[in-house]
């Protein structure tokens, strides 16, 4: 290595211009080559490092995230579930919802590609350089009861507020305790009119009672919910039973309408 080539390393390091110190050289050498103007070859080197940049950040949002899968928009089917208004999907996905500190609520039976939806509208989020998380109802309840349990209820509510986006999945899959019910009435109550949520859930609005073993409470989050809100219905057989349907393996079933 040249005492030049040290000097620039130095200086790139303490710019924390890291993914330059392994691609300059090569992109002077291009330059060079093509006897580019010297301020397009600057252009090069800070398009070089940002884009890097933005690619370490969405590396680490989606980490933190923790999503179970990745799914994108573009896989989903939509001529599978023609329930969907796939224009209304798209339209979610411009994340003007995400401006308005809106919330998304994703009903639907077992199957039908709720979670996969959440995801994709999450994974959009993190290509705008916005933060999510992602956790079950079942998960959240372990995590706010091992919290209490270690006195840190309420530094953990405060953790859960502050993601741009906060993915709650697979609500009424199991009742909750009054410990949950009121967590989840906190929770949302923190998030409102503060930071957008998407919810999904097999039950329908009318149901939500069951889920929380109390009228007053599901009627106090729905009301903070639904105040800003867009909901999307999805009536449709499963996705991960069709190719057995195909098959002949499985009989269709009629799936009850959620509303």
């Amino acid at each position: 290595m040249s005492l030049q080539s040290e000097r620039i390393l130095a200086q790139l390091g303490r710019l924390r211009l890291t993914h330059l110190g392994q691609c300059y050289e090569g992109l002077a050498e291009e330059a060079a080559q093509k006897n580019l103007p010297y301020l397009d070859f600057l252009e090069k080197l800070l398009e070089a490092e940002s884009q890097a940049k933005y690619d370490r950040t969405v590396k680490l949002k989606t980490q933190w995230a923790h999503f179970p899968y990745s799914k994108r928009l573009d896989q989903f089917d939509f001529s599978f579930q023609p329930s969907i208004d796939e224009k209304k999907i798209r339209e979610l996905a411009s994340l003007r919802f995400l401006e308005h500190k809106e919330n998304v609520i994703l009903l639907g039976p077992p199957g039908v590609g709720k979670t996969h939806l959440a995801i994709a509208l999450g994974i959009e989020t993190i290509l705008q350089e916005f933060s999510v998380y992602f956790i079950t109802m079942q998960d959240l309840v372990a995590q706010l009861t091992r919290a209490r349990e270690e006195n840190k209820l309420k530094e953990k509510l405060a953790l859960l507020a502050k993601p741009r986006l906060l993915i709650l999945d697979e609500i009424g899959y199991l009742a909750l305790d009054q410990f949950g019910a009121t967590c989840l009435f906190q929770l949302v109550s923190h998030r409102y009119e503060h930071g957008s949520m998407i919810l999904t859930s097999n039950k329908s609005y009318g149901d939500w009672g069951s889920i929380f073993q109390d009228n007053v409470i599901a009627s106090a989050i729905l009301d903070r919910l639904l105040h800003h809100s867009t909901t999307v219905n999805i009536k449709g057989e499963s996705y991960r039973l069709k190719d057995k349907r195909k098959a002949g393996v499985l009989a269709k079933t009629a799936v009850p309408p959620t509303s």
